[in-house]
């Protein structure tokens, strides 16, 4: 019988994606990794929020270490690069994507956290980029997605010490923004994912295609992205809709 390593399931226009590989503590197998991909590809039309989470005690404890002890070069590359074709889906997909954190955040699972739009943890999640104890360097995308957020600096510390940050260090620095009770990051994500939801699509998709791509543009290349993007978003008709019923609420007062 063949072991689901992805579970996936569709609530109204919220998709969720499920590592279900508890055991292993969710450790990222080539098998897994091509599950991820083919559940991510699925998003099935409608879509308008996906969520990332896991179970088990255990968001993802990185890569699975045993498929990797002896490889070549070329065929490291080529893994890395897969890694960077699917997180960079998840995260320039125009899709925001909502992970919901516990346990484990190690290494490439911390890579596919960063992936995310916004992140959610519970108080036991602790975040590490173990490379540096084993010999190896990341290749999952944290040398972006990670420097982004923590700056290149902290990154490299992570990495030369192998030291474990906890929940409260990881929101602070910015590798959550919520830290919820334990066992309700996964109804936080949801709560967040259903008010992401009502937003315009056009807007949301804006918001996560664009923002990240203008951080990597000069000032006025970014400015001059910002303006068009800005025409696209705010003359569409359900723009028009949307200001007319604000404006509208606003002109009766405040709703009690």
């Amino acid at each position: 019988m063949t072991e689901t390593l992805v579970k996936t399931s569709l609530d109204d226009s919220i998709y969720t994606i499920t590592l279900a590989r508890p055991e292993k503590r969710n450790a990222v197998s080539d098998r897994l990794l091509g599950a991820l991909e083919e559940a991510v590809v699925a998003a099935p039309e409608g879509t308008r929020v996906i969520i990332l989470a896991a179970e088990g005690k255990h968001f993802c404890a990185g890569l699975d270490l045993a498929e990797h002890q002896h490889r070549e070069p070329f065929g490291v590359m080529q893994h890395s690069r897969g890694w960077h074709r699917i997180f960079d889906r998840l995260q320039n997909g125009g899709i925001p994507v909502v992970a919901a954190m516990q346990g484990a955040v190690i290494g490439g699972g911390l890579e596919l956290a960063s992936a995310a739009h916004v992140r959610v943890a519970e108080p036991n999640t602790l975040y590490q980029l173990p490379e540096g104890r084993h010999g190896i360097f990341v290749g999952g995308g944290a040398s972006v997605r990670v420097a982004n957020i923590i700056g290149a600096g902290r990154m490299c510390e992570m990495m030369l010490t192998g030291r474990l940050m906890d929940a409260d260090e990881g929101q602070r620095l910015g590798l959550s923004h919520y830290v919820v009770g334990e066992g309700e990051s996964l109804a936080k994500a949801r709560q967040l994912a259903e008010r992401i939801a009502e937003n315009a699509p056009m807007a949301n998709w804006a918001m996560v295609s664009a923002i990240s791509r203008i951080g990597d543009m000069s000032s006025d290349d970014g400015l001059f992205v910002e303006s068009l993007t800005a025409a696209l978003t705010q003359t569409s008709p359900e723009v028009a809709e949307r200001i007319g019923e604000f404006l509208t609420r606003k002109g009766k007062g405040p709703r009690t």
